[in-house]
């Protein structure tokens, strides 16, 4: 972590030297050498990454190292903080430049004494650098020339040792991994274990390789322990003398000397026409791999490689998809088993413990590795030493010498990560135990906090995304949840995970929590994490180096505003206050002038002030969901300004109401923020709507746009600056009511990587270029009152997922089109009050049921406020008359998909939901029942 520390201050010390031309002499070439000392640091940093847990000295080296790169990153920053001042205007203008002029040379004479003060301390740290430098070189020489020693970076997950007896969960797993490797084609394969750290995975390698099908059917074995450290040639080596050992033979005369060239000649010779196995455990990169398999001959003798790997990309490149088994975590009465024959010896739990089992089994969430290592901790221990682990797992992990094994193999995941990449998975620590994370808040966060290169031709959140997809890849983020097309939407962290996390955030100053145990901190602390309903603590700590704050419970009702702000915390680049009862826009805010990242989401606060123009480093403002309606002009003067998010949802008291989201007035001059990506919602009304409207089209680079109360005159303005905007992603339009035409046929061609569209307002037609938007996955029609079923026309969109309709076609019958819909997963209907029918093009049966056949990959079907009888042809239990011949046998195809099917009804202040279930079909039944009606034959 300190790596990235290091690199970001380099960057700024770059710029700082490029854009403060006033620096007074030698201040300049004193920053430029301070500069090259630390770019010095960071590539040995980099090196020695793995070693720094193990060597106490270059542990406290590398805190030096880290404590002095913050204290020129403050120098930097309240420098610029100093100088950046409010000027006034007219004559009052003119003599604040005056004494600015005054105030600046003083603070560049300041600047100059402490820049001289750091040098001092940067070349002292340097030279510490060159004397461990020699001594660690020493050391790996004297290393390198010993065979003793084992490296824990060779740790393995069968290091807590678990007897045949206390395996669980390893039965269904071996049997169908054997399979795969006796029952596979001639050629070499290769099956994948892939999980994360601790998972068992070597545990179920072993188990299949020791098996005695395994051992007769294959006639040379091999296992291999990869790890992160590996050397190619010593791994060949091996190979060979175990395949010679097992047949009793000697290994050729001369391979400890050999090449790898010769070595893997020799290998091939030995394993010419041979059906062999061979395990190669802990796969850290595709280059270990594929070295390796060039060495294996490619027969027709049915060999097999078993790579084990926390990197599913790993897997899935080397091995046929269908051959890479997944861990999963053990199922929660596997869990209980395992932990009772570790923690009791296979003994009951006795009750006073059961509680206590019970939580610290849900921090281990299945995980194999954990609950061996913990209930072996637990072992013959008593109440107390049981409740103390099982509060304080993370200090047990630091200094248990049992735990530390564990905890290591854990971090083995994290050392091999790209110093970039570090810091992103720390900051997940920040986040209280259990928190689902929202995706696009994680990427605002990290790109606030620095950790995001700016890479040609990617966006900043594109980047952050890869390396959000990188920690999942790895298996060191779990994904929460995924939206149709397959995108995360929310991940979490394994709690053991974050258990190791937070061992780490301690050591490395990188987050600090305030929570009603730990109230007094360090006024070094960069960033700070509150956890608890602090109300008043906050204004009375002293955290001048604070550069974030997240307040994740903040609950207060004062009228007092600014009581949980830090009164010194000047420098502060990351503030989240959302879901507090802030009523008013807190002053103290204006004076973070670095700030990059504000967000007052889920708060009660009203008013934005004009003196927001102080935020000039401003990137996202986020006021999701609170009672701002508009933006004082001000506003436009935030050049940097990427994501503008302000809307509000009204409170649902009908079904499904027109309109029901809120957005807010736009200011004269909104196209001067040409930095947005984001704008979310801007309201179209009001006596400025035309000049606003125009105004979008000067917002080039926006992503995601979404407009309110468009009325009919406004449409063709907006498609004029729509088409502007070619790097739009995301378009919402809605109508000012529910009777306003939306004519958007003006827009000669819509932007080409439009990935989702929501119309709401009445349409006389589909849009003509709608049809033809190759990128569209998720299409949201609502209130368009069409006369003609729109479907056929988007049949043949070749990506969509996701189709809603609600108010969307006035006709009786809607038509789909035969083979249409190719990806379409997500199928919803809401208040299509005149449908009687649905008919698949090209025949006369009208029928639901013919439709939804067609539909191959659909997988969520979702009715609001349809008629019962549309519901009750999805039972099974309804009359067969209902479903004769064909219509039976479509049911029964489409129900063993297994679609999720839901259909929902408002009842009086609620939304009633019914799936399936034989309960559900007999409210359903016994409505239309009651109205005395005859059930349809069609539907």
């Amino acid at each position: 972590m300190t790596e990235s520390a290091i690199s970001c201050l380099v960057e700024k010390l770059a710029m700082f030297v490029e854009q403060e031309v006033n620096l007074l002499k030698g201040v300049r070439g004193e920053i430029e050498l301070i500069r090259d000392e630390f770019e010095r640091m960071k590539a040995f940093l980099e090196h020695t990454e793995s070693s720094k847990d193990d060597d106490p000295e270059l542990k406290l080296w590398v805190k030096q190292v880290r404590d002095v790169a913050y204290d020129v990153e403050d120098i930097l920053d309240e420098y610029t903080l100093n100088l950046a001042r409010d000027h006034g205007d007219g004559v009052m203008r003119y003599l604040h430049k005056i004494k600015l002029s005054i105030n600046n040379l003083k603070e560049r004479r300041h600047l100059s004494s402490k820049i001289t003060d750091i040098r001092t301390k940067v070349l002292s740290i340097s030279e510490g650098h060159r004397r461990y430098h020699f001594k660690s070189y020493c050391t790996e020489q004297s290393a390198s020339a010993s065979t003793g020693g084992t490296s824990w970076h060779n740790l393995r997950e069968d290091t807590f040792p678990v007897e045949e007896g206390e395996l669980v969960g390893i039965d269904q797993p071996r049997e169908e991994l054997i399979k795969w490797l006796v029952d596979g084609e001639p050629e070499l394969e290769v099956v994948s274990i892939l999980g994360m750290g601790g998972s068992g995975k070597t545990t179920l390698a072993e188990r299949v390789y020791d098996n005695h099908q395994v051992k007769a059917y294959f006639q040379s074995h091999a296992w291999i322990s990869v790890s992160q450290s590996y050397k190619i040639q010593d791994i060949l080596r091996d190979m060979i003398g175990q395949f010679h050992g097992e047949i009793e033979q000697r290994a050729p005369q001369g391979i400890e000397s050999a090449n790898s060239v010769r070595l893997k000649q020799i290998l091939k010779d030995f394993l010419h026409q041979k059906r062999y196995v061979i395990v190669l455990d802990d796969v850290w990169n595709l280059e270990a791999l594929e070295g390796l398999k060039s060495a294996m001959p490619n027969g027709s003798c049915s060999s097999r490689i078993i790579i084990t790997t926390r990197i599913a990309n790993i897997a899935t490149s080397s091995s046929n998809q269908s051959k890479v088994y997944t861990r999963k975590p053990l199922s929660p009465e596997e869990s209980w088993s395992l932990f009772c024959k570790k923690a009791f010896r296979g003994k009951l739990c006795p009750p006073h413990l059961k509680n206590l089992s019970g939580q610290i089994l849900k921090k281990c969430e299945g995980l194999p590795l954990a609950i061996v290592a913990i209930g072996g901790l637990l072992f013959a221990k008593d109440v107390k030493e049981w409740e103390m682990i099982s509060h304080s797992l993370a200090v047990e992990l630091e200094s248990n010498d049992r735990m530390q094994i564990f905890r290591k193999i854990l971090s083995l995941s994290y050392i091999d990560l790209h110093y970039k990449l570090k810091s992103c998975f720390l900051y997940l620590g920040l986040f209280p135990e259990d928190r689902v994370i929202e995706r696009m808040t994680l990427i605002r966060l990290w790109i606030a906090e620095g950790f995001i290169e700016e890479r040609e031709r990617m966006t900043q959140e594109e980047v952050a995304q890869r390396y959000l997809n990188e920690l999942i890849n790895r298996n060191l983020v779990q994904i929460a949840e995924i939206d149709v097309e397959g995108r995360l939407k929310t991940c979490r962290v394994h709690d053991l995970m974050r258990e190791s996390i937070l061992s780490k955030l301690k050591d490395e100053n990188f987050v600090s929590f305030l929570s009603e145990q730990s109230k007094e901190l360090h006024e070094r602390v960069r960033r700070l994490s509150v956890q608890y309903n602090c109300n008043n603590a906050l204004n009375q700590l002293n955290l001048p180096s604070l550069r974030s704050l997240l307040i994740f419970q903040l609950r207060t009702s004062s009228s007092t505003d600014e009581q949980f702000f830090p009164t010194s915390s000047k420098l502060l680049r990351v503030l989240d206050l959302g879901g507090s009862c802030l009523h008013k826009f807190p002053q103290q805010i204006l004076v973070f002038v670095h700030l990059k990242y504000l967000s007052l989401r889920r708060s009660n606060v009203r008013v934005i002030p004009r003196s927001i123009v102080k935020l000039q480093n401003l990137e996202t403002l986020d006021l999701k969901h609170t009672f701002v309606s508009e933006m004082p002009v001000e506003i436009t003067k935030l050049k940097k300004l990427q994501h503008l998010l302000v809307y509000s949802d009204a409170e649902i008291t009908t079904s499904v109401p027109f309109g029901f989201r809120k957005g807010f007035l736009a200011p004269k001059g909104i196209g001067a923020l040409t930095s947005l990506q984001n704008l979310c919602c801007v309201k179209a009304g009001g006596d400025r709507s035309k000049n606003t409207i125009q105004e979008l089209g000067e917002l080039s680079r926006l992503r995601r746009l979404g407009v309110r109360d468009l009325k009919k005159d406004d449409a063709k303005e907006l498609c004029h600056s729509l088409e502007k905007m070619t790097n739009l992603q995301s378009l919402n339009v809605n109508a000012k009511s529910e009777f306003d035409i939306i004519d958007l046929d003006f827009l000669s061609s819509a932007p080409p990587f439009l990935r989702g569209l929501h119309i709401e307002g009445c349409l006389k037609k589909l849009p003509h270029w709608l049809p033809l938007l190759i990128s569209l996955t998720k299409l949201r029609l609502a209130w368009t009152k069409l006369k003609s079923s729109p479907l056929i026309a988007l049949q043949n969109l070749p990506n969509l997922v996701e189709l809603y309709l609600s108010n969307a076609f006035d006709g009786k019958t809607l038509v789909f089109g035969d083979k249409g819909f190719p990806k379409l997963k997500k199928l919803f209907f809401a208040n299509l009050d005149n449908l009687r029918f649905a008919l698949m093009n090209g025949t006369d049966r009208q029928s639901l049921l013919v439709v939804i056949h067609g539909l191959a990959n659909l997988k969520h079907l979702q009715f609001y406020e349809m008629p019962e009888e549309f519901a009750l042809v999805f039972y099974p239990y309804s009359r067969n008359r209902m479903r004769k011949g064909i219509l039976q046998e479509y049911y029964e195809e489409v129900m063993e998909r297994n679609p999720e099917v839901y259909f929902f009804w408002w009842k009086e202040d609620h939304r009633e939901r019914h799936d399936l279930s034989l309960d559900s079909y007999n409210v359903i039944k016994g409505r239309v029942i009651s109205r005395i009606e005859v059930i349809p034959i069609v539907s």
